[in-house]
């Protein structure tokens, strides 16, 4: 799961950069766009208005009083007659001696008001764009002139064309709302492209997030399935780190039976040799040194059963059923305490449980548990295994009730000791329960001992579990 969350978090982050680069990419874009066509419409703009302003120059002239006069009837736009159209033009007359009048002649559609120009200088013939303000306050782009007509060479005359650049504001803003929700569907192609190239791209994470789960599981030993070859060498790496963690488990596992192999065979000699001696007069040697072998023996035992649960807990894919464990254990106790009619009762449940590790640990742990009930019921031993709801990892519990005479709430803490033994006439080494509680312990689990509603001792066992397997998987 660990893997999981951090491909979940690589897949937030690949999906923040990239949703970040293309906001980023469609607001340049939308940006530079929205200039290019300001800047298209504007030249358009002023290449309309410097055809109006040749056109002016054009029919300029001066009739036989020297007037300046432009006849109107031959310009082709109708907005020159509408007072206000948006589209003006202005004629001012500079003197010889630099004096100024303004409109001398203008258009009808500037009814009784002038332009207002800047006092500015510009060489004859030179064309000037500038912005200002019109009538009704309305904002302009003016296209200024200054021509000089042979009949009066003193004289300079300003020709000024005008228009509402509402007109080229409004088609900008119009071309700005289109571009934007276009550039809007265009993230959202994109954003939904992004999540598709971010899902296909990390699809092999998800494949090796569920190898890792049926590995967690016990599903498998191994990674098992089809990865592309970008992953597939770091499987191979994994897959082969837990071949060799197996190996290494198998050697020591080995090894450590060969050492209690090698340490029982001289102690059984010494026993043997201790047994042909007690009725000599070396009787009291004999009998200590057979009680230190029969020690010594059960603590080889308990270091062993330790030994082994240390190296195999961690191995993925093991999975044992308890129900055939806990039949075959039932099966054990009522021969092995047939003379004492006791009637052990199995209550499994319905739902099949699969404990989380070897099934010769399950019965070293489940084994010393019911003996040590057997031991001590008067008639009835009671065991109840079920699955825990809503704990993770998932857990497992084995309850064993007896009948017993119990034990006193304040020895409770006493009885998972090493060789602690409350009853001497009971046989036994005080290790049984020890031994439980450190095997529950190197698997995570928790022993627990309390009293049983009949009177006895109820020993429950917690203990890691995985799930059932699918149809068809063999276990």
């Amino acid at each position: 799961m660990t893997i999981w969350r951090r491909a979940t978090s690589l897949r937030l982050r690949l999906l923040a950069a990239t949703l970040a680069a293309l906001a980023l990419a469609l607001l340049l874009a939308g940006v530079l766009l929205s200039g290019l066509f300001r800047d298209h419409v504007m030249r358009q703009f002023e290449a309309t208005l410097t055809q109006q302003l040749d056109q002016l120059t054009a029919r300029l002239e001066l009739d036989a009083s020297g007037q300046p006069l432009i006849d109107t009837r031959t310009l082709s736009d109708p907005r020159w007659l509408k007072p206000y159209s948006g589209l003006y033009w202005q004629l001012d007359r500079i003197t010889a001696d630099g004096l100024s009048r303004a409109g001398v002649l203008r258009s009808r559609s500037l009814w009784d008001t002038s332009l207002s120009l800047l006092a500015d200088e510009l060489a004859d013939g030179a064309v000037h764009v500038h912005q200002g303000k019109g009538p009704l306050d309305a904002p302009l782009l003016m296209l200024e002139r200054k021509v000089r007509i042979a009949e009066q060479p003193d004289d300079r005359w300003r020709i000024v064309v005008a228009a509402d650049m509402q007109e080229v504001t409004g088609a900008v803003d119009s071309f700005n709302g289109v571009m934007a929700a276009s550039l809007a569907v265009l993230l959202v192609l994109l954003v939904l492209a992004a999540l598709a190239q971010v899902a296909v791209g990390l699809a092999p994470l998800r494949a090796m997030q569920r190898a890792l789960a049926d590995v967690h599981e016990g599903r498998a030993q191994r990674l098992q399935g089809r990865f592309p070859a970008e992953v597939q060498p770091l499987i191979d790496d994994f897959n082969d780190v837990l071949d060799r963690n197996t190996e290494v488990v198998t050697r020591a596992r080995t090894q450590a039976g060969n050492l209690a192999h090698a340490l029982k065979t001289p102690l059984s000699v010494l026993d043997q040799a201790a047994a042909g001696t007690l009725a000599g007069p070396g009787s009291e040697l004999a009998r200590l040194v057979r009680e230190q072998v029969g020690l010594s023996r059960r603590h080889i035992d308990w270091h062993l059963a330790r030994a082994r649960v240390a190296a195999t807990q961690r191995l993925p894919g093991q999975r044992t059923a308890v129900g055939p464990v806990l039949a075959g254990l039932v099966r054990v106790m009522a021969r092995v305490h047939a003379e004492r009619g006791i009637t052990i009762t199995l209550q499994a449940g319905g739902a099949a449980l699969f404990f989380a590790g070897e099934e010769q640990d399950l019965q070293e742990m489940l084994g010393n548990v019911l003996d040590n009930a057997c031991k001590w019921a008067r008639s009835t031993v009671t065991i109840a295994a079920r699955p825990l709801t809503g704990v993770r990892p998932l857990q497992l519990q084995v309850d064993v009730e007896d009948d017993g005479p119990g034990i006193d709430a304040a020895h409770l803490a006493l009885v998972g000791a090493r060789g602690v033994r409350l009853d001497e006439s009971v046989p036994g080494t005080g290790l049984g329960l020890a031994i439980v509680q450190d095997l529950v312990g190197l698997y995570g689990g928790e022993l627990s001992l309390q009293p049983a509603a009949g009177g006895g001792l109820r020993a429950s066992l917690r203990l890691p579990a995985v799930q059932a397997p699918a149809a068809g998987v063999k276990v």
